[in-house]
């Protein structure tokens, strides 16, 4: 074999790519667990359907993780316009699922851009805030142009309507001009703003599903039957784990049926319940690895753009595990946001291994490029 080729591998850096396919392992053999008594032959094949995808991730991953970072550099803003219209083009001939229009549909295969429009926005403002003053500490005035780049694909998200990704959007924007070194008195201004919004938003944009989510997890048992049912269902799931769990397969939220949505956004509730707090632990930490691998990466990458879209991405992981993770103990309203790599999903099983390729190609080319 070529000695380059060779000393490729030597040097690649597998770290990413061996701690996502130990979190997807762990999720998968969850995923089974909690649709292996369902009736429904579908749901029973759901793991055998994220393998599929987790497999094509895998490969989409690895050839991404084969180019040099300057070649995103370049594509950066290219991937943002194409998803951008992506969005658009869902508002206008999107399938329509579970009371929103999310999903682009080619044939037998189903796309959702929103998850993607996370990638691109992250490659996006790396490559803006890269091009503009990259030393410079940062102002109000200098988010001006960022922020129009980020609200464009939240408004188009938001009125599909999935206020969850819209929300993380803004997000990964925050953390990122965070990252950028924002001044405090800019962040002081920014959470006074967010405020004032937020509140404006709950009066008159909000829909009134979404009202109650939030007075759901404000007192979730004022409306135990309706609105408060799954909120209820998963706290009594990770509350009957205890401290080693019940075992695999012996979730009775998930044999039941309970918890409905368990295969998606309450994964980490039956997860909780079959292997209780010390299996949760285990699970949080793979989690911590990866971020904590993220963050270093970050501050030893010596080119400005591949410093800030690691922070970029490691922004996407940290907000899907924070805030699912929260919203099933009850910390938090209940969103649409799955857990990276748990559950089930080809557009977000996509979506994180894309997002491992990126770091890891940021990774290799502190040493091969």
């Amino acid at each position: 074999m070529n000695r380059t080729v060779i000393n490729f591998f030597k040097k690649y850096d597998y770290t990413f790519m061996v701690t996502m396919l130990a979190i997807f392992i762990v999720g998968v053999l969850n995923l089974y667990s909690a649709t292996h008594s369902h009736t429904s032959a579908h749901m029973q094949n759901l793991f055998k359907s994220q393998i599929l995808w987790f497999s094509l991730a895998n490969l989409i991953a690895f050839a991404i993780s084969m180019f040099p970072p300057k070649s995103m550099f370049r594509l950066a803003y290219w991937a943002y316009a194409f998803n951008v219209l992506l969005l658009v083009l869902v508002l206008i001939m999107g399938k329509e699922g579970m009371g929103a229009q999310r999903w682009l549909v080619f044939g037998g295969f189903r796309l959702q851009p929103s998850e993607l429009m996370k990638i691109s926005l992250a490659l996006a403002l790396a490559r803006y805030y890269t091009k503009n003053s990259p030393e410079k500490e940062l102002y109000l005035r200098d988010l001006i142009v960022p922020f129009i780049i980020t609200i464009v694909p939240t408004i188009l998200i938001v009125v599909q309507p999935d206020l969850g990704t819209g929300l993380l959007l803004l997000l990964i924007f925050l953390v990122v001009s965070f990252y950028k070194r924002l001044r405090w008195k800019s962040i002081g201004v920014l959470l006074l703003l967010s405020l004032i919004s937020g509140s404006v938003m709950y009066k008159f944009g909000l829909k009134e599903y979404q009202k109650k989510r939030i007075l759901t997890f404000i007192d979730p048992y004022a409306d135990a039957k309706g609105s408060g049912y799954n909120a209820i269902q998963s706290e009594i799931a990770i509350g009957s784990g205890r401290w080693f769990g019940k075992g695999f397969k012996k979730s009775s939220q998930a044999s039941l049926n309970y918890l409905p949505e368990n295969h998606t956004d309450f994964v980490f509730s039956i997860y909780n319940e079959e292997h209780g707090f010390f299996g949760s632990v285990v699970l949080v930490s793979l989690y911590i690895i990866l971020l904590m691998r993220f963050i270093w990466l970050a501050g030893s990458s010596l080119r400005f753009f591949d410093s800030v879209l690691a922070i970029g991405l490691m922004a996407i992981f940290f907000w899907h595990t924070f805030i699912n993770m929260s919203m099933v103990m009850g910390l938090m309203p209940i969103v649409g946001l799955p857990l990276p790599l748990m559950s089930y999903g080809g557009s977000s099983i996509l979506t994180f291994g894309i997002c491992i390729g990126l770091v890891t190609s940021v990774s290799n080319s502190r040493n091969l490029f």
